[in-house]
């Protein structure tokens, strides 16, 4: 038979339906059991998806205490600063999407990476001399999380590793992993404020690692890199020739003692993909505004990474447009007045905040410098009941109806974190438990009794 013979079988000259078999080679394809394939259902997750992994959600959700019905709960424990309706966003940003929505000018799609006009925008915004950018530079995200997802793609492979903060955002390692890629812990030093230990990050880096994580402001630590420090992790990157991902999502949120440096703009020669987004600075994180900046002075990306980001981008095609055409206004016409409110809260209740728990025998705040979180080590020698920082949380929520985060979550064992965006009074109240709370559990430590006595 020749290779490919069509064979018309029927009955009656006009058949309704005809009986098409295609023969290929001599073998027909008459509908049947498919060769190797298993018939009976057999629907499983992918690996994607059985590798994806929230430490926050398994530590959280399998806290199953229940607060203290006499008190009314205060959670610390939420990064979101709109919660409590006291950090609302400022009334142009507001106007600047209801302008954006009433125009119907940004009902359709839009590029993949973004409107032309919004990435200049972007541009504008964030140009400086020492970091020059472009719209080409600019790639818009569905919120600064995919920016940090697609960063992570387009650098790294499967067996490859990156170098992440301890502690830090859990979500690094959650999309790490979730693509087979190895997490590589370098420490933050609580005694420097956070600080990178330098020698051991270095000591990690191997021909797999395809990038460094740099979070400055952080999440967890609210500490805030000096301009010599930055400088210094520059130069280990460059010595070692690894790209840096800046998670600058705090970018800006830094307090009047402080400030805050964009890495880029101390760069040289080490590439960096910096990710912002709308969600802080402005207090919109459920807007889902993201970006990507893109800062290649010495072209060691080249095209090639423009270009992978650019068909990484096509996978969901690009952020809600609505928010992008508000981007203009939002970013010309916010007033200074609103960005300074913010960062006076922030402090303020920052110090509240140290200052109250610095007192509390057992406890060793670590004071923040910006973005919107505080790091407290617990002296578990002191709190002999409790075999670690979340059975501390655990009975914290159980006892006094207050839940910080145990740092655990982002993989440093006997800190907690607590939020910095609650009310005034909220946080008296919370700070007040947690002082009655440590009073009611505090032990002396063997041979610390004089200490104790003072």
């Amino acid at each position: 038979m020749d290779p490919y013979v069509i064979q018309m079988s029927s009955k009656g000259n006009l058949p309704s339906i005809l009986d098409v078999h295609v023969s290929v080679g001599g073998r027909s394809s008459v509908p049947g059991k498919m060769k190797g394939r298993n018939t009976r259902w057999s629907v499983r997750p992918s690996d994607m998806a059985n590798k994806t992994f929230n430490p926050i959600r398994a530590i959280v959700d399998n806290m199953k205490v229940k607060p203290n019905p006499n008190k009314t709960m205060i959670s610390l424990s939420i990064g979101d600063p709109t919660v409590f309706g006291n950090l609302p966003t400022d009334p142009e940003v507001t106007q600047a999407m209801k302008d954006a929505l009433d125009s119907g000018k940004y009902n359709g799609y839009a590029p993949s990476i973004g409107f032309l006009s919004s990435r200049e925008e972007i541009a504008s915004y964030y140009h400086c001399p020492e970091a020059p950018l472009e719209a080409k530079d600019v790639i818009l995200t569905s919120g600064c999380s995919q920016a940090i997802e697609m960063c992570l793609a387009v650098l790294a492979n499967p067996g490859q590793n990156i170098l992440v903060p301890r502690p830090g955002f859990s979500l690094y390692r959650t999309l790490a992993e979730s693509m087979g890629i190895e997490v590589k812990l370098y420490n933050l030093l609580p005694e420097k404020s956070w600080e990178i230990d330098l020698k051991q990050l270095e000591s990690l880096i191997d021909e797999k690692t395809a990038c460094l994580i740099v979070n400055n402001p952080s999440n967890p630590c609210g500490s805030v890199f000096s301009k010599r420090h930055l400088q210094k992790i520059l130069a280990v990157a460059a010595r070692q020739c690894v790209p840096i991902l800046a998670d600058e999502i705090y970018g800006d949120m830094v307090f009047s003692d402080c400030k805050y440096e964009p890495l880029a703009t101390l760069s040289t020669d080490v590439p960096v993909l910096s990710c912002g987004g709308l969600a802080k600075r402005w207090l919109v994180p459920g807007w889902r505004m993201g970006w990507i900046l893109i800062h290649d002075r010495r072209d060691i990306f080249g095209n090639e990474i423009r270009d992978g980001l650019a068909k990484l981008s096509q996978r969901i095609l690009g952020p809600c447009t609505i928010v992008q055409g508000a981007l203009k206004s939002i970013l010309r016409r916010t007033p200074e007045e609103f960005y300074h409110n913010t960062l006076s809260f922030l402090k303020s209740s920052a110090d509240l905040c140290y200052g109250a728990l610095a007192a509390i025998p057992g406890l060793r705040p670590v004071r923040p410098s910006g973005a919107m979180y505080l790091m407290v080590g617990i002296e578990m020698e002191h709190f002999p009941e409790f075999e670690n920082d979340v059975e501390f949380t655990e009975r914290l929520v159980a006892e006094q109806s207050v839940h910080c985060l145990p740092a655990t979550c982002f993989e440093y064992p006997n800190f907690i974190r607590v939020v910095i965006t609650v009310p005034k009074v909220m946080m008296l109240e919370a700070c007040s438990r947690i002082q009655e709370f440590c009073e009611q559990h505090y032990h002396c430590a063997e041979g610390s009794q004089e200490e104790c006595d003072k």
